[in-house]
């Protein structure tokens, strides 16, 4: 059994071994099960080489010298010299052979880069000579039941996997590794299955199981587990690029981004059928009926990065996610990359420019839409019950209300005809005076100067929130208002009038009180009824200058550098009699140093009788009593009731039962819609260089034998015909490329090693029959079962064999190309975390919901564009969710993610990178999460029923392993605490701050900062984060 030496202590020593020693380079299939004397293929053989050595200056867009070298009809047809670059059958006269065997550098072909090895032109030499037929590549040809080959050791077979792999060993001599042991197995399948680790009881009642259906049993009891979706669902949100913010320079917050995670996790675990969870996806809001939760599956194509910086062409942004939509599905159900047809035909695959546009015409005919889901059916039944009963109290006081209205007819028209006379009465015209300063203060440090045009200039300290107190000579006439002129100056950011950065400023608020004395200890406050200015701020009205709310008030965005000014009204003339004072308040409480650099205030006198009315109100009483509308004698109605006593009373119960009103339980997420768009090519994939038109179509390659038809035959095919399409079971690629991606999650690499390029570029199937027989059955006999197809795979020999490293076969196999063995896989970023969490007891089991923000190392948030973003670390089982509920900020991810390789969603994701650095060790050891995890981990581990610490030491080493560790390796640890104890017993301030957030009570600090010490280290194994 390998020991811990192995795996732990100098974990930093032998990560950096392993980065310095690893040299070898992957060999492709066909190296590694190469055979004397095979039969050349043109897929196999010829195709890759010519992708590699000839199409970029041979190929569909250069075709150099008129050869093109990309079809049978091309190559062969006679050149421009006379010859023929390829003659089947012949070798002596094909041009191309001569032109890559010469030895003369000035006709030797490829010109550049190095010329083609012996055993290239030999291959050359031998497709020429047995008729240069071209074929169609392997991926593009439909996928017909392999035969099962013959096997001599049938005890070893399972399944029919099992067949194929066995038959390609015994073909090259080697034999299949034994099963792995039983600890292994069950830690194999929880960390593949549900991305937890099993507990000990859990193993050792694996271990004692020994019926034939034990392990068929743990299977099926995970892939029943809600745990299955979030472990499944993470490899499905990579695919789908999901993050939990916009991306570019902005990258704001995207509301209820996590409603499509939950749709995930939800589907996966109720084992959709993949047609249906492609289908849905892809148009879900074009089925019959859409559902809402249908319609909330397309946000699949609307995890696109979006940009809200201002001055953008959005043309160009919502082209370039149109550019991802494409590329995303053809990579995720295709294993196509077409990037580069965006701007000329491709150099390799059969994809033209043209036919990459015609994909894209099926997402330029989309539209980006905000839908509001229920947050659960159970939800959504109980509010409309609970509406209808609220609607009918509604009716009812609306009913008496409307009643009592009508009771005040008289006092309307009474009204009515008194201001009528006052409108006929003399007014006093408006006139503006100068204010009497007597002082000005600020309770912030800054200074008011008056100036000499009689405005006060506010220097010195600049505050994020300020108030300025004036007091003033009353004037000689009666007070009806003020006006309050922010001015520009030089010596202010952008010329002001605000003291802000941009030169803005918020008036929360402006007050005025009166007084007999100075001092101001008897205040009366003056109301101001209305306001008004020359220009306001969106969301930022002269109303709110006057309304008491410190987030809100008076601003002038975008039009700083510009004298503005703002007029306040009293509700009546405001007389004064001896001797009086004016306090005036400008309150400024917005913040960010949102205050008024510049500024001067008049008083105004004169009366308006109509001035303290809306204007709306104003305007219908100025109209000729025959000549108004019912519209405008409502607006009285309704003024004169807000002024009864009756009505204002029944009208503040009806405001107040309204505001009782149960909330929907709905949310806005952001989905996929129609559109009605034209598609044309664009030049060079420059949206600004539109050229010819092109129609709805996919790609020739791949439909020659599959034609895409649309559901009527009066209308042109949409995103349900392609998603339609894609999941026909004839289709040659969407089983093929989603059973090797299935396989990858399970083996850590696919049967094509190129997930995401099944073109002429990537690698070939190391077991072309088995991922055919997969691809086959996928769609037919399992019908489109995840589950099913996983259940498979997992229960065959191939999966449960030994990933122990085989030293006979480093020549013959060295990346385990044929499957002799399993392999060993370091889980991803995410699982790290939750592995720690589980086995400390900490982490939260709950499923689904909003993103939660873990401990952020300091300074992270920060780096967020104008530093606008707050990460608010989550309380309670908040702070302990799995890791897929993180919240993920695409331009400023959370550091721990991003070290163990999280991909940055700002692209689809078929298979993660798996890196081994000395920053992953140092992480585990010392960041916040991973000590909280040992300290709590120190509180399980010491609560347990044991006699000595070495029965301590070994259950937390079972909680990281699951195997039994072996008596060398506790006496390892149990060295560790005893040295531990020693430390902390002679660095109590150390032992104190170790176990800050868990104790264990009735310890000492000493004693429980050993075991924390010593457990971080357990947690640190490099077995507890690989699955075996």
């Amino acid at each position: 059994m390998r020991s811990i030496r192995d795996h732990l202590t100098v974990r930093l020593t032998i990560t950096c071994w392993i980065a310095l020693s690893m040299g070898g380079v992957i060999a492709d299939a066909a190296d590694a099960a190469k055979t004397p004397a095979r039969q050349v293929l043109f897929s196999r053989d010829i195709q890759p080489l010519l992708a590699r050595k000839c199409l970029v200056c041979h190929g569909p867009d250069e075709a150099e010298s008129g050869l093109r070298l990309d079809s049978a009809d091309r190559a062969y047809a006679k050149l421009e010299s006379g010859t023929r670059a390829i003659v089947p059958g012949k070798t002596a006269t094909s041009e191309l052979l001569r032109r890559i065997a010469t030895g003369d550098d000035s006709e030797r072909m490829p010109p550049e880069g190095d010329p083609l090895t012996e055993d290239e032109i030999s291959l050359f030499r031998q497709w020429i000579a047995g008729g240069a037929k071209y074929e169609t590549h392997w991926a593009y040809r439909q996928i017909l039941p392999p035969s099962l080959p013959t096997v001599k050791n049938s005890a070893w077979v399972r399944s029919p996997i099992d067949q194929i792999v066995l038959a390609r060993l015994q073909k090259m001599g080697i034999v299949p590794s034994p099963e792995a042991d039983r600890p292994t197995l069950i830690k194999r399948l929880y960390y593949d299955l549900i991305g937890l680790p099993p507990t000990p009881s859990e193993v050792d009642a694996f271990v004692a199981d020994v019926s034939p259906n034990a392990y068929q049993s743990v299977v099926e009891r995970l892939l029943k587990s809600e745990h299955f979706g979030e472990r499944w669902g993470r490899h499905w949100l990579d695919k789908a690029r999901y993050a939990d913010s916009d991306g570019y320079e902005k990258d704001r917050p995207r509301a209820n981004a996590w409603r499509y995670r939950d749709w995930v996790i939800e589907a996966i675990n109720q084992d959709m059928p993949f047609d249906q969870f492609t289908i849905e996806q892809l148009a879900g809001d074009l089925l019959p009926d859409a559902t809402s939760m249908q319609k909330l599956a397309t946000a699949f194509h609307r995890q696109t990065l979006t940009n809200t910086e201002g001055g953008t062409d959005q043309e160009q942004f919502r082209v370039e996610a149109t550019f991802d939509r494409t590329e995303t599905t053809a990579s995720v159900w295709m294993g196509l990359t077409m990037t580069c047809a965006r701007c000329h035909t491709h150099k390799y695959d059969k994809i033209s420019q043209r036919e990459y546009y015609q994909l894209f015409a099926f997402f330029n005919n989309s539209n980006e839409a905000n839908f509001a889901v229920p947050t659960s059916e159970e939800a959504m039944q109980e509010y409309l019950l609970e509406k209808s009963t609220h609607d009918e109290k509604v009716a009812a006081l609306e009913a008496e209300y409307t009643k009592a209205k009508k009771t005040i007819q008289p006092q309307v028209e009474a009204w009515v005809t008194e201001m009528e006379a006052k409108i006929n009465a003399s007014s006093v015209p408006l006139s503006f005076a100068a204010i009497e300063l007597i002082s000005a203060t600020a309770t912030s440090k800054a200074t008011l100067i008056q100036q000499d045009d009689g405005s006060l200039l506010v220097s010195g300290t600049v505050s994020d929130k300020d108030k300025y107190t004036l007091v003033v000579k009353v004037p000689a006439t009666p007070l009806t208002g003020l006006k309050l002129e922010v001015l520009t100056d030089d010596s202010l950011a952008k010329k002001g009038p605000g003291r802000a950065p941009n030169g803005n400023f918020v008036l929360s608020e402006l007050r005025v009180y009166s007084a007999t004395n100075q001092d101001f200890s008897q205040p009366q406050r003056i109301e101001l009824a209305t306001a008004e200015a020359n220009f306001s701020q969106d969301n930022f009205l002269p109303s709110g200058a006057i309304n008491s709310k410190d987030r809100t008030g008076w601003a002038i965005s975008p039009q700083m550098g510009k004298n503005h000014h703002i007029t306040m009204y009293t509700r009546a003339p405001v007389l004064f009699e001896g001797q009086h004072f004016l306090q005036i308040v400008l309150d400024q409480q917005y913040g960010g140093t949102h205050t008024i650099g510049r500024f001067r205030l008049t008083t105004m006198s004169g009366f308006d009788p109509l001035r303290a009315l809306s204007k709306d109100l104003a305007n219908a009483l100025r109209v000729e009593a025959a000549k108004r509308t019912d519209k405008q004698r409502q607006q009285f109605a309704d003024h004169v009731a807000s002024l009864d006593p009756t009505t204002v009373k029944l009208a503040n119960q009806l405001a107040e039962l309204k505001k009782k009103a149960p909330k929907s339980p709905t949310m806005s997420v952001r989905i996929i819609a129609s559109a009605d768009r034209k598609t044309r090519l664009l030049h060079r994939g420059d949206f600004l260089q539109p050229a010819d038109e092109v129609s709805i179509g996919v790609l020739a390659a791949v439909c020659d034998e599959h034609p895409l038809t649309a559901r009527s035959a009066d209308q042109k095919p949409d995103r349900l015909d392609l998603a339609s399409w894609l999941v026909k079971p004839e289709h040659p690629l969407t089983s093929r490329v989603v059973v090797n991606q299935v396989w990858a999650h399970l083996f850590g690499e696919g049967i094509v090693r190129t997930l995401n390029d099944f073109g002429v570029r990537g690698k070939l199937p190391t077991h072309p029959e088995l991922l055919d027989w997969l691809a086959y059955q996928f769609p037919r006999e399992l019908h489109w079962s995840r589950k099913e197809l996983i259940k498979m795979i997992v229960t065959s020999a191939t999966y449960r064999q030994s990933s122990r490293h085989r030293q006979e076969l480093d020549t013959i196999d060295p990346t385990n190309l044929l499957l002799s063995r399993q392999n060993r896989v370091r889980v991803e970023a995410e699982i790290v975390r939750d592995l720690s969490l589980s086995i400390s007891g900490l982490l939260s089991k709950k499923i689904g919901g909003s993103s939660v923000f873990p401990p952020l190392p300091a300074g992270v948030a920060e780096l967020s564009y104008a530093n606008s973003f707050k990460w608010s670390t989550s309380k309670g089982e908040d702070r302990y969710r799995r890791g897929l509920y993180t919240f993920f900020k695409r331009t400023s991810p959370h550091p721990t993610l991003i070290s163990f390789d999280c991909p940055d969603s700002n692209t689809t994701r078929l298979q993660r990178a798996s890196s081994n650095t000395p920053l992953q060790a140092l992480i585990m050891l010392n960041n916040d999460v991973f000590i909280e995890a040992a300290q709590a981990m120190t509180r399980r581990v010491l609560a347990e029923d044991s006699e000595n610490d070495v029965q301590r030491l070994t259950f937390a080493l079972r909680l990281c392993i699951a195997r039994q560790p072996s008596d060398a390796e506790v006496i390892r640890f149990h060295k560790l605490l005893v040295k531990s104890r020693a430390y902390y017993q002679s660095h109590p301030d150390d032992a104190t701050k170790l176990t800050a957030r868990h104790a264990v009570e009735g310890m000492s600090a000493a004693e429980n900062a050993a075991w924390v010490a010593t457990l971080r280290i357990v947690i640190n194994l490099d077995e507890f984060i690989v699955r075996g």
